[in-house]
């Protein structure tokens, strides 16, 4: 069984178009999210990939980084790519997050890649391992849809923000802000309050 969501498939595919752009989509935001980070700031990144771009803008900003991502050929790349971050080769839902608490967790393009009850549930372990006044950023469409992944035709969905909102605040996360980046990419940046 594939726990990568079809990327393990498409790996090399990935890399090629997504994984080697270091100032690709995504890029500019990340950075200034980590801009309003202490330096230092402890952050594990959720479906890291290759860790380019996000992983390499997070430590250029001055960021510790840990990674976690389901597909072996991409953790390896990950690994080749950055050898001083530490990264798990494991699917979001079963990962112990390596046993430790973060000052700020990044999901950039994983939580709509999830099933419904499953998004609900990283979103709490997300919470679980997240200090108070921690920050998390996420990527997902604002509105409730549902569409098939260009790249590894597997199912996506949204729950939108409305529920977002919801798990979020259940969770003891406040949502600070919403915006989008030049890709059309909708992020939710919220903060561990409770």
């Amino acid at each position: 069984m594939d726990k990568s969501n079809g990327y393990e498939k498409v790996a090399k595919t990935f890399s090629e178009v997504r994984g080697q752009i270091v100032d690709g989509i995504g890029a500019s935001s990340v950075s200034m999210w980590a801009q309003t980070l202490p330096k230092g700031t402890v952050i594990l990144d959720l479906g890291c990939g290759t860790g380019i771009p996000i992983t390499k803008v997070l430590i250029d900003e001055g960021m510790s980084v840990y990674g976690v991502d389901a597909s072996p050929t991409l953790a390896q790349a990950f690994r080749k790519n950055f050898p001083h971050c530490p990264i798990a080769c494991e699917q979001v839902e079963d990962s112990l997050f390596f046993n430790r608490s973060f000052d700020a967790i990044i999901a950039w393009g994983l939580l709509f890649l999830l099933p419904k009850d499953n998004q609900a549930m990283v979103i709490r372990k997300m919470a679980e391992v997240l200090r108070i006044g921690g920050k998390l950023l996420f990527t997902a469409p604002s509105s409730i849809s549902e569409w098939t992944d260009i790249l590894t035709g597997q199912q996506s969905r949204s729950l939108g923000t409305k529920k977002y909102k919801e798990i979020l605040s259940a969770v003891g996360l406040s949502l600070i802000e919403e915006f989008e980046d030049d890709g059309e990419n909708h992020y939710y940046h919220a903060v561990k309050v409770r």
